[in-house]
């Protein structure tokens, strides 16, 4: 059995087979003070040992602030193009995640290693714990500047390489996430992270597990397994709900643990024909009719026969990834939609159209599928 190192986040502590920590994160604008704040309690209450917020801008930063003197809450912050506001929030959080794809953003002409140093630096000053978020949907560019594939091999290699890094840093008080939208990748990824560095703490989650029902069961294939041998030490259900329903997130992470307890371990799922990737909610989404959305693409393909997937992105961060790998993906922007065909934009569209858009190319694949097969 795998036994990591402990670590401290906050109030609680992961690896070493303590019990398993269970996380989600909030769906408001990190701006509504208030909101934010009574998010984080009632996800505590329902029983989140750790609660993240996105924080991207200095003013995302401000709010945190005061949602600090608001909750005692074990909180984490995500950053994602900008690894320079790890020094702002870090005196307000007590964890910090990065995620190695996405450092190339800001001071694109700095090493990534001078920037995981800062990193490194500043949660040491505060008394933070870190992630290193590897993220098969944002790869971060190749050496011509390209957006890298979603290689599972790359995505393991940069964990183990920012995990070494960080060893030669002298600083061990961090875990490690290798996450996909995919449940085989992921039950992969962490299968070969997990023999190589056994002391390293591991989270565990799908990228974007969807809406459920359909997305517990994708997320109870992926990580039922590896519990059961021992490997994972905090996780999260990461489902396609509105804010007022995150709570649900807890429930499926500790159906999971149950299902884990008792022995009924899924080893067997099978996606629909349509496979649906949508991301959770969060405060990157810029319009809430986001969650809406992927519904109704659920209900407009629910009785197509033809195996295809589809990706409903709430947002900048993972979007251009994720629907670039998909056959139809729906990167969900301010007042309007890019509706993409593999990484080809179809066009961007409103809302209240672009389901029967997303259908012509449902339709489309469809016909060239029969083609294909008949020749």
């Amino acid at each position: 059995m795998r036994t990591a190192r402990i670590i401290q986040i906050g109030t609680v502590k992961i690896g070493g087979g303590l019990p398993i920590i269970l996380q989600s994160m909030t769906a408001t604008k990190t701006t509504d003070v208030v909101r934010t704040a009574e998010t984080c309690q009632r996800l505590a209450d329902a029983g989140a040992g750790l609660v993240r917020v996105a924080v991207d801008t200095l003013h995302d930063a401000e709010a945190l602030r005061e949602i600090r003197k608001l909750t005692t809450v074990n909180l984490s912050v995500d950053l994602q193009e900008n690894y320079r506001l790890a020094e702002v929030v870090a005196p307000f959080v007590d964890k910090i995640r990065y995620n190695p794809g996405h450092l190339h953003h800001a001071e694109p002409e700095t090493p990534w290693q001078t920037k995981v140093e800062r990193i490194v630096q500043t949660v040491r000053q505060h008394d933070c714990a870190l992630r290193i978020g590897v993220n098969c949907g944002s790869l971060g560019q190749t050496a011509d500047g390209r957006r890298q594939t979603a290689d599972i091999d790359v995505a393991i290699n940069s964990a183990l390489q920012h995990a070494e890094f960080i060893d030669s840093l002298g600083f061990d008080r961090f875990c490690v996430s290798i996450k996909s939208s995919d449940p085989k990748a992921v039950l992969f990824a962490n299968r070969q992270f997990a023999a190589k560095r056994p002391d390293v703490p591991i989270h565990l989650g799908l990228t974007e597990a969807g809406l459920p029902p359909g997305g517990i069961e994708k997320s109870r294939a992926a990580l039922e397994p590896l519990l059961s041998e021992g490997i994972g030490d905090t996780l999260r259900v990461s489902l396609t709900v509105s804010n007022d329903r995150k709570a649900e997130e807890i429930k499926a992470g500790r159906l999971i643990l149950q299902n884990v307890a008792a022995g009924t371990v899924l080893t067997d799922w099978q996606s629909e024909c349509v496979n649906i990737i949508s991301c959770p909610s969060c405060a990157r989404v810029e319009n809430e009719q986001f969650v809406m959305l992927a519904e109704q693409v659920r209900d407009a393909v629910r009785s197509i026969t033809v195996p295809m997937t589809i990706a409903v992105m709430g947002c900048r961060v993972n979007g251009p990834g994720e629907t670039d790998h998909a056959d139809i993906g729906l990167w969900c922007g301010k007042t309007s939609v890019n509706l993409k065909r593999g990484s080809t934009l179809i066009g961007s569209f409103g809302y209240g159209e672009v389901i029967e858009k997303m259908m012509n190319l449902v339709r489309s694949i469809i016909v060239a599928k029969m083609k294909s097969h008949c020749n």
